[in-house]
Order: C-alpha cells, then sequence, then structure tokens
C-alpha cells in the first residue's frame, strides 16, 4: 500500500507539471471505487478550473483549484498516478483521466479500487477540510511530531507501539513498512505497550521516523504492492529496508534471524536480539 513517502513523492512529481494549467475534459470508467465516483462534482467543480497547486496531508493528494475547489485523491492498495501525452492508449485500469490545456493528461490507475476521488466544492472547501484534518493525527515533518508529543498522545493508552504509529487518528501517513522500520531503528519492540515506553525511546522513535521517511522520499519511494511514482519510476527505497519483509534473513547489525508476527492484524517483522521486550 502507498504510505506518505510514496504519496509526496507522487506529489512532487506532479508538482513541476499541474500549476497553472487547465483542466479541459475530465474523463472516468463506470467502476465504482472504495466510494462512487463524483461525477457531477467533477463537472461542476473540476472541469474547465485551473490548478493552483498540490498539496499532501496524510496518505491524501489534494489537488486544489484557483477557483478554491479541491479534488481529493487516495491511492488505496495500488493506485498510482501518471502524466502522459493525451493521446497515449488507456491503461486497463484507469478510473480517472484529467486532459490538460498542454495536451498532457494525468491519470488514476487502481487495479484492485481501494482508493476513493473525492470533491470538496469551492464554496465549503475550508469547511470540509477543517472537518477533514481533524480526523487526521499530527504530520511526521510537522513541528508537532515529537517525542514530547507522542509521549502525551500515549499516555492514557495501551496498544502496541506499532499499532499505535499507524493510528491514522493519532499520526498521519505512517503505514506498516514504515512503521517497522522506524521501530527497528529506533530498538523498540513492536508490541511494547505504549503506556511502558520511555521518554528516551519516543525521541527515538520520533528522530529515526523523521529520518527513514525522509530518505525515503530521496529514493523516490517503494515498489512495494506496485507502487509507482508519476514519472513512471519505481521507486528504490526497498533496498534499504532493515526488517520489512525479511523473515529468516540476518539481522545487518546483530546477524540474528528477523522475525515475524501478526499485531494489529498486520505483518510485523522484527529482530529479538536488538528489539528486546524491556
Amino acid at each position: 500500500m502507498p504510505e506518505l513517502p510514496e504519496v509526496e513523492v507522487t506529489r512532487r512529481g506532479l508538482l513541476p507539471h499541474l500549476p497553472g494549467k487547465k483542466i479541459t475534459r475530465i474523463s472516468w470508467s463506470n467502476k465504482r471505487l472504495r466510494t462512487p465516483i463524483p461525477r457531477k462534482l467533477l463537472r461542476r467543480e473540476i472541469a474547465g478550473e485551473r490548478v493552483r497547486t498540490v498539496d499532501r496531508r496524510a496518505k491524501y493528494l489534494l489537488v486544489r483549484m484557483m477557483s478554491g475547489s479541491v479534488l481529493v485523491l487516495h491511492l488505496g492498495m495500488t493506485g498510482k498516478i501518471g502524466l502522459f501525452p493525451g493521446d497515449a492508449p488507456r491503461a486497463r485500469h484507469d478510473h480517472l483521466r484529467l486532459l490538460l490545456g498542454d495536451g498532457m493528461e494525468m491519470r488514476f490507475n487502481d487495479s484492485r479500487r481501494f482508493g476513493s476521488i473525492l470533491v470538496w466544492p469551492a464554496g465549503h472547501a475550508v469547511e470540509l477540510e477543517e472537518r477533514f484534518n481533524k480526523s487526521k493525527g499530527i504530520e511526521p515533518f510537522s513541528e508537532q511530531f515529537t517525542g514530547d508529543t507522542l509521549q502525551g498522545l500515549a499516555e492514557k493508552r495501551r496498544q502496541p507501539v506499532k499499532t499505535f504509529l499507524m493510528d491514522s487518528r493519532l499520526v498521519a501517513g505512517i503505514g506498516n513498512i514504515y512503521a517497522n522500520e522506524t521501530l527497528f531503528a529506533a530498538g523498540v519492540f513492536p508490541e511494547t505497550p505504549v503506556n511502558h515506553i520511555t521518554e528516551a525511546q519516543w525521541q527515538a522513535i520520533a528522530v529515526h521516523c523523521q529520518e527513514i521517511l525522509s530518505r525515503a522520499i530521496e529514493a523516490g519511494g517503494s515498489t512495494i504492492s506496485d507502487f509507482i511514482g508519476s514519472s513512471g519510476a519505481p521507486g528504490y527505497f526497498q533496498l534499504q529496508l532493515q526488517v520489512y519483509g525479511r523473515a529468516g534473513d540476518p539481522c545487518a547489525c546483530c546477524a540474528t534471524p528477523i522475525e515475524k508476527r501478526k499485531i494489529g492484524g498486520r505483518a510485523t517483522f522484527y529482530c529479538p536480539q536488538c528489539q528486546q521486550p524491556r
């Protein structure tokens, strides 16, 4: 599933090409995604408008129009966004196509159809975005993302730290891959109850999380679950993964075999020596 780095890589890939461009035509498939495609709102609020900028919130892309309306895209499990010549052949799972004034076309492709397409109308976009933001946790690259803040959020909770990091209502955008990698780098056992984690451990989690996400963005994301950036190039951060997907392989730090277990229904990888329960 595309996580924060993959979505940010996509945003950065689109940013040099979309702002200032007029959307001259919109096409969509007849397939339902996670939610129905809002055809009427796309015609009324997006078609014919010019793009102002492309932002990201959690794992969502916000394509902002100069009119104030916002196209909100979530990549789901297999979604990807690319730019193509308008006359290029369509792919089988292209569910949304925005033809731009320069003849290029932005295409949202999603084979498993767990992604979503939303439109915030210009007259209500501010209110809808405020409500949306309240439902999402702190951004890992924000000034709020510190050990102290994480410890405060965890104070009255007891869930495993890995589940905590993946809860989008608390922390925005950290999915399974990067939660595994962060906890390994911080030396924290992933099933540790959050109310048992020390101040120093929370600070290590915050620092390593930001560092790992930054490296993943610079590497172009990960190709896990068919991720491809807007340029059509795959990400290469999977070459740097220390524990995720490496069950049975020797730990790079101590040579102990990496172990795998399920926590909160998700595959969890860790080194039993470097991440001993305390």
